[in-house]
C-alpha cells in the first residue's frame, strides 16, 4: 500500500501514515525496513507499507521511502 506519513512522535518512535485508501496506520519504529532509520523520516514523506491488524486498529508493518 501506498501513503504519506502524517505524524511522527520522535521521542516514543512511532507515528501514523495517511494510507490512499483513506485510513490512518499506526506505525512503530520496529516496523521499518532493514537500513531505514526513523530518526530520518519526516511528516510528508511517501512511503510503502505492509498492513496487518493490530490491538487499536489496522497498523503498517514493512514501512519503506516510496
Amino acid at each position: 500500500m501506498n501513503g504519506t506519513i502524517k505524524k511522527l512522535v520522535h521521542d516514543r518512535g512511532f507515528g501514523f501514515i495517511s494510507g490512499e485508501d483513506g485510513a490512518e496506520y499506526f506505525f512503530h519504529r520496529e516496523q521499518l525496513r532493514d537500513g531505514l532509520e526513523f530518526d530520518g523520516l519526516t511528516a510528508g514523506q511517501r512511503v510503502t507499507f505492509d498492513t496487518q491488524d493490530g490491538p487499536k486498529g489496522p497498523r503498517a508493518v514493512a514501512v519503506q521511502i516510496a
